[in-house]
């Protein structure tokens, strides 16, 4: 990790939609996304020196807001997120987020981003990551049901990581999936939109579930899924919302992020508390197996974790280091004398009468 202290005598950097679009373009997608899976298989390793808890979240009956703190003793982060499927009908984003990275010696913040495209990259990368310890050998094709604002990025992340060719496309919404096939369209990949989930499991190595509805669904039915494959669950993501039916995780190898968030939030809220689950770590460190058959039917139970955000918050970072492309917030104040707050409003003043002067 760079060592990139804010500076508050010049102001705290910040990362816009457009300047994360611009360096994301610049390094390219593909790339951006290996590294960042790389940056996140670092931290993973490191588990055990995060300070962990659940995210705060705050509920309401269209919606969730939710904050998303971690350090590791060094640098601190935190997400705030929105999850409102109705957003869309109000010409809206499902999600809006940010995020801020500070310096947990000084507590200043070091930078703050936008988290809608960072997100949708951490997401990706996240599952991609776990992917490569769950899914079957020499896999080449992915469903991606539901079809949203992940869906091009979860696509592009297989392809990158593990060497995905074929992507199969299903969402109630056709006009989504039509969105979805036309942005693959020059990504190098055979992409096929299909007219039910059932008929886009057909022939898949890997499932990719990713839906919006805030409610108990079943969007997969045991009977629908064999033995030998991965599913990346990553739509439940908290109460009251899930994807898949709890006979299809009585069959699996169920694998987590963080245990008492995804025991509130993810798909094994319908199990009991002794349902077995492994925290994914502990598979990167090699204290448990991942997937240990190629008939082994696999889950990944991913609701987000702080962590990858801290980890997605501190990539960028490193890459803004590197190309000095950021704009800088006017966010700490800055007087001369650090006790005298005082000093800024009296210094406002002095410029708003030097202003009126000129005028005069």
């Amino acid at each position: 990790m760079s060592h990139f202290i804010a500076q508050p005598k010049q102001g705290v950097p910040f990362v816009s939609v457009q300047t994360m679009a611009k360096l994301i373009n610049k390094v390219g997608i593909e790339n951006v996304l290996l590294k960042l899976t790389q940056r996140l298989k670092h931290d993973f390793a490191r588990w055990h020196e995060f300070d962990k808890s659940p995210r705060y979240a705050a509920h309401s009956p269209d919606g969730v807001i939710e904050l998303m703190p971690v350090s590791d003793g060094k640098m601190f982060s935190c997400k705030y997120v929105n999850g409102h499927p109705k957003n869309t009908f109000k010409e809206l984003q499902t999600v809006a987020a940010f995020g801020i990275l500070s310096d947990v010696d000084s507590g200043y913040p070091v930078m703050i981003s936008e988290m809608c495209l960072l997100t949708a990259l951490r997401t990706a990368a996240t599952s991609a990551l776990v992917a490569q310890y769950l899914a079957p050998e020499n896999s080449t094709t992915l469903t991606l049901i539901g079809n949203g604002a992940q869906s091009e990025f979860q696509a592009l992340a297989f392809k990158a990581v593990l060497g995905i060719t074929h992507i199969r496309l299903y969402d109630i919404d056709k006009n989504a999936s039509q969105k979805a096939f036309n942005n693959l369209s020059n990504c190098g990949l055979n992409v096929t939109i299909c007219n039910s989930a059932k008929e886009a499991v057909q022939g898949a190595h890997i499932i990719t579930t990713c839906t919006a509805d805030k409610k108990n669904a079943t969007i997969l039915t045991s009977d629908m899924i064999p033995q030998g494959v991965h599913l990346n669950a990553i739509g439940g993501d908290c109460p009251g919302k899930t994807e898949l039916d709890s006979t299809l995780l009585e069959r699996a190898n169920v694998f987590v992020e963080y245990e008492p968030q995804t025991r509130v939030e993810g798909e094994i809220q319908q199990m009991s508390e002794s349902f077995a689950v492994t925290e994914f770590h502990k598979v990167i460190n090699k204290q448990s197996l991942g997937r240990t058959s190629q008939d082994e039917l696999t889950i990944f139970d991913g609701v987000g974790f702080a962590s990858e955000d801290f980890s997605a918050l501190v990539f960028i970072k490193d890459e803004l280091v590197a190309s000095g492309e950021f704009e800088l917030l006017d966010l700490i104040t800055q007087q001369a004398d650090p006790r005298n707050l005082f000093s800024v409003l009296n210094t406002e003043q002095s410029n708003k009468s030097v202003s009126q002067e000129q005028v005069a």
